[in-house]
């Protein structure tokens, strides 16, 4: 596992920089209940790839799972507090950094989907990709995403964590004027998106036997593709031309 790098603070993650000239567009890549992973490094990897200097910070190293988890679920309205805070902290060190253009994006998955959604508005972000981001249900309200960043989101079909969150983010985002692409993928399941035992993770200690079996959990690859071709598509537009 690559070492991770000091970025603000107590804060480490992992930083990748795109091939060529830069400066680049940012992305701040926010894990999810598991933390630091090679599959987080992997998502992070595939954005460079695209062409965005990327960071996925460690929120967990710090003060904890628990506690990180408690504190952002708490402080959803106000949206300050905790892991709040901290992207805060990253966002203005990746901003100031000599190869960053300025223009910084936020992407999520479960955990860390529903902090970039409550994180859209207000908070200096261009763009915001929410996938199977759990989280109170009044984060999908329209007084708090009113004033939102462009927003794509992507959701399995077969998430029994996260029903209908597809159907209402659209609806919302719909309902106040923010451009969007949310889609639910009808055979995926929660976390489509990660490949843990394809980068190196393992499978049976991360994702529930079950779950994975019964196709309600785990990695989708038509679907993860899909999702990051549609979520690469709606950065060019909204984050690279910012």
């Amino acid at each position: 596992m690559p070492d991770v790098t000091p970025l603000v603070g107590e804060l480490t993650g992992y930083v990748v920089t795109p091939d060529g000239p830069g400066p680049w567009p940012g992305v701040i890549v926010i894990h999810d209940a598991l933390g630091m992973t090679n599959d987080l490094r992997q998502q992070a990897e595939w954005l460079a790839d695209a062409g965005y200097l990327a960071v996925a910070p460690d929120f967990f190293a710090a003060t904890g799972k628990v506690r990180c988890m408690v504190s952002t679920v708490h402080h959803i309205r106000d949206r300050r507090g905790g892991a709040y805070d901290d992207v805060e902290r990253v966002r203005a060190w990746l901003a100031g950094r000599a190869d960053c253009t300025g223009a910084i994006g936020v992407i999520g998955f479960c955990f860390g989907g529903g902090l970039a959604l409550a994180l859209a508005s207000g908070r200096g972000f261009s763009v915001a990709s929410v996938n199977y981001g759990t989280t109170r249900g009044i984060a999908y309200g329209e007084d708090l995403l009113v004033d939102a960043c462009p927003i794509v989101g992507s959701y399995g079909g077969r998430d029994p964590i996260v029903r209908r969150a597809a159907d209402r983010l659209g609806e919302t985002l719909t309902a106040v004027g923010v451009a969007h692409d949310v889609k639910e993928y009808p055979d995926a399941g929660h976390g489509f998106m990660h490949d843990y035992e394809g980068a190196g993770d393992g499978s049976s200690k991360l994702i529930p036997f079950l779950a994975d079996r019964t196709g309600l959990w785990g990695y989708h690859e038509p679907s993860a593709e899909d999702a990051r071709r549609r979520i690469i598509a709606f950065f060019d537009r909204h984050l690279a031309r910012a």
